[in-house]
Parts: C-alpha cells; structure tokens; sequence
C-alpha cells in the first residue's frame, strides 16, 4: 500500500467515524461511496471492505461471502477502521453541541448528495 493510499484511508476513516459519531448511522453509508469516488474499487469490493472495519459488531458471516469471492480488501478495512474510532469519537462530541434540528438537516443533506452522486455515476454506466 502505497502513501497516497494510506492518506485516502485515514480520511476515509476519520470521515466515516466522524459522521457516524456526527448523525448516528453505520459507517457503510459514508465509507462504501468513498471507497468507490476515491479509489476506484466496485460496489462489491467496497461493500466487503465496508463490512469488515465493522467486523466486532456486525456482519461477520456477510464479510466471510465478501472475502471467499474476492472482494475485500482486509488491508484497507484495517487502516479505516483504526481512524474511524477517532473520528466517532470526534462526530459524537460535536453532535451533542448542536441541535437535533441542526444534525437532522446534515444527516439528510448527506442522504441525498450520496444518493444522487451514485445515481449519476450508475445511470453514466447503464447509458
């Protein structure tokens, strides 16, 4: 793993825990785009990725489909997940300084920029 590689992890990391910590949704909705806009890895590559820096809690059996197929990068889960401790920590202080009403908009807005953003760039593929 390259430097530049290593950079994009950790902010990756830091940005998932961030705004887990931030809004209180799972790191995937943050990590799997990113892993996709950032470093060029599929859907299914980054879903793998995504669901083993969340290995502890959730997804053990769904990651162990992931891997046995191919698509999961153990060394990238390892490096975001290491960073996204820090950033929840991070995300969860500045979330209780602000109102609910404050944190329900950018939990929304990030909805949908992700949303539309993936749209686009499928619908580019399909046409």
């Amino acid at each position: 793993m390259d430097v530049s590689t290593f950079v994009i992890l950790m902010f990756i990391g830091l940005l998932a825990g961030t705004v887990s910590g931030f809004i209180g949704v799972g790191g995937g909705i943050v990590v799997v785009p990113l892993l996709i806009f950032f470093l060029g890895l599929s859907q299914h590559q980054a879903q793998g990725t995504s669901l083993a820096l969340m290995l502890p809690p959730i997804g053990i059996l769904a990651c162990y489909n992931y891997y046995k197929t191919g698509n999961l990068n153990i060394g990238y889960a390892m490096v975001i997940a290491l960073f996204f401790v820090l950033g929840g920590y991070v995300g969860s202080k500045l979330s209780l300084r602000l109102s609910e009403y404050v944190v329900k908009f950018v939990f929304g807005l990030l909805l949908l920029y992700v949303a539309l953003r993936m749209i686009w760039t499928s619908w580019k593929q399909i046409m």
